[in-house]
């Protein structure tokens, strides 16, 4: 049993740090479109609270934001920053390549119009006997390092083509083999149509909604019940638990953000770990030649952005328990703001054993059960669907677990055609190998803001002298003192994880104050080193990039990654500054991988797959800071050989 937790408290005002609301957006659009800049075909990819900003500024102060506006009739872009309040007004105006902007799903579905009406197009999917275009679906897909020349300059989307028997019929399943229409996104007109070949369409249907096969016997209700309610509070957007302390943000190029997360150990006040954490970027290079294929590496983010594609969740079916949802608001593509209800979701969930000593002697055993608190979201990007869940843990970890899941993104191929660089998952279907990066920004503030990076390992001994037995390991800490160093790379065969120091704080033991991060799955680009997909996203070649605080610098593959040339911004651009990283404001990004080798078992829709990120308290404590976690309380009833507690 599922059920909605208690109404928030109310706050008499919202923090800086919240979201922009469906009125704010408003507001600014409103704004622009009183400017004699903006046309009257204008198109929005997006507004975001200015957060540092929202930091920085007094308690009188207006809130402000920043847009990017596209006027395609002039083929002009700006970025606009608007300030908020009783007079809005925009303060700032910015041109951009008109290239930059990412689509919006106004546009997407507005290119693929464009494409159904389009004669030439409509002759290829005729010599594939596809006569109802309105069956016919098309993404929009970046095309990133693939610009044909003779279009230099001009805003591009390439794309993919795929055929439903019905209305209800998966359209995923049956890949339009080698049909490639090239559009301009601007005057959202098709350029040409490349016709690589017919190649026979999958007969077999992909359909997996409910009562489509036999359902399987046997499974009865499991129940969640917490006849108590939660044990979070929610005020506003604050959240508090089990000594945390955190606010709920969301932006349109991230999505669900995390500000100002503190731990307060057995009431002595709460202490900084990080300042800000969210998934700032996911890239998806796939790894073939098919005409259909070897152009599809994508930003998802900078390109998209996460915020318009979160879902609305569902009571008893994404999340169990009781239940706590936030709303989001965002701008669509053509101006108009909507709310995604119920965009994020705030849980309870048991989490095993926290800890535990059984004492032989006596026969006593002591034994806490884990709880954990989720904050977790969920973005479609056109196939694949992408859960994002952080959890909080009672002994001040943290965890980012990634979950992947949604349909393959498929080719189409002949029966006689070898796959060399993709698997058969159905007739005349088969997946590329591919790859998900996802990279996590950190905003680290472990007891304040003067950090350090420390890269730990185990070494063995080299004196011979000093291990006369051969069995003698080091721990080794380099300091990471400068951004020419913060490129780094994991060694799982040397335990390889970093420390974020306080350069300031100790413990009782004279150590700095440190929090550890491990990340758990990474994935190395199998490709060679000039090629597109390499050269557009230099930072998945490292597993953490380590900078000091810059407000400009908000993204891992550079502002604007939509058609810029490969390589030109990013975290691996601003590392040449190299400044200091020994006591400063310390931003980690790091990059959590999968390669992703497809099965037929996940085919024709996927079984979630993980990907995981793990922060713990390394020094941060002087001791367990669980240790005051409540025993579980009693599950039988007390007998000579069974104490009067379950676990006692």
């Amino acid at each position: 049993m599922s059920t909605l937790a208690p109404e928030p408290v109310p706050t008499a005002a919202p923090h800086p740090l919240d979201p922009l609301t469906v009125d704010e957006l408003a507001v600014v659009v409103r704004v622009l479109r009183s400017d004699s800049r903006v046309t009257e075909d204008a198109r929005f990819w997006g507004v975001a609270l200015d957060e540092h900003h929202a930091r920085v500024a007094g308690p009188q102060d207006t809130r402000r934001a920043r847009a990017v506006v596209l006027c395609p009739s002039v083929r002009r872009a700006y970025e606009v920053d608007v300030e908020l309040g009783e007079k809005p007004q925009s303060t700032a105006w910015r041109g951009l390549d008109v290239r930059s902007p990412g689509c919006s799903s106004e546009e997407a579905r507005q290119a693929a119009a464009v494409c159904r009406a389009d004669p030439r197009f409509r002759e290829a999917l005729a010599l594939r006997g596809i006569h109802d275009v309105s069956l016919v679906m098309v993404d929009p897909e970046s095309i990133g390092g693939f610009e044909p020349p003779e279009y230099a300059g001009r805003r591009l989307t390439w794309g993919s083509v795929w055929h439903r028997t019905s209305e209800d019929d998966n359209g995923y399943a049956r890949p339009v083999q080698g049909v490639v229409p090239l559009i301009d996104m601007e005057s959202m007109e098709v350029l040409y149509v490349e016709d690589h070949g017919v190649v026979p369409l999958s007969e077999e249907s992909g359909v997996f909604a409910a009562g489509t096969v036999p359902e399987r016997a046997g499974l009865r209700p499991l129940e969640v019940v917490q006849p108590d309610g939660p044990s979070f509070a929610v005020t506003g957007r604050r959240i508090d638990w089990q000594g945390w302390s955190l606010r709920v943000g969301f932006s349109h190029r991230e999505g669900l953000v995390l500000h100002d997360l503190t731990f307060d150990a057995a009431g002595k006040g709460p202490r900084q770990v990080i300042r800000r954490a969210a998934v700032n970027e996911m890239y998806v290079p796939y790894f073939d030649t098919a005409s259909t294929q070897y152009r599809k590496n994508f930003f998802d983010w900078g390109e998209y952005g996460a915020g318009p594609l979160t879902n609305s969740l569902a009571l008893g079916c994404d999340c169990l328990g009781v239940i706590q949802y936030f709303d989001a608001a965002v701008l669509g593509g053509d101006g108009v703001p909507r709310l995604i209800p119920n965009a994020i979701c705030l849980h309870e969930e048991d989490d095993g054993i926290l800890w535990k000593h059984h004492d032989g002697r006596t026969g006593r055993t002591e034994v806490r059960r884990s709880r954990r608190l989720i904050i977790s979201a969920f973005a479609t990007v056109a196939n694949y669907d992408y859960g994002f869940y952080w959890s909080l843990y009672q002994d001040g970890s943290v965890m980012l677990e990634i979950k992947m899941t949604g349909i393959l993104s498929a080719t189409g191929v002949a029966e006689d055609e070898e796959t060399p660089y993709a698997r058969r998952v159905a007739p005349n279907v088969a997946v590329t190998n591919h790859q998900h990066h996802f990279a996590v920004r950190l905003d680290m503030a472990v007891d304040g803001p003067s950090n350090r990076l420390v890269e730990v390992t185990a070494e063995h001994e080299p004196d011979p002298a000093l291990d006369p037995y051969g069995n003698a390991a080091r721990t080794v800490l380099r300091p990471i003192r400068t951004e020419s160093e913060g490129a780094r790379r994991t060694d799982p065969s040397r335990a390889l994880h970093w420390r974020v120091e306080n350069t300031e704080a100790r413990n009782r033991m004279g150590e700095p104050t440190a929090y550890r991060l491990h990340v758990e799955n990474t994935a190395v680009l199998p490709v060679r080193e000039d090629s597109v997909c390499a050269r557009r996203a230099p930072f998945v070649g490292r597993q953490l990039w380590a900078t000091a605080y810059d407000s400009a610098r908000r993204f891992v593959a550079g502002e604007y990654p939509n058609q810029a040339e490969p390589g030109a911004d990013g975290v691996h651009k601003w590392q040449e500054e190299n400044r200091s990283l020994d006591g400063t404001d310390l931003v980690l990004w790091a990059t959590v991988g999968s390669h992703h080798f497809p099965r037929p078992e996940e085919w024709p829709v996927m079984p979630v797959a993980k990907a995981r990120l793990r922060l713990e308290p390394d020094g941060f404590f002087d001791r367990n800071p669980a240790l005051d976690v409540p025993a579980p309380v009693s599950c039988h009833t007390p007998s000579p050989t069974a104490p009067d507690h379950c676990c006692g």
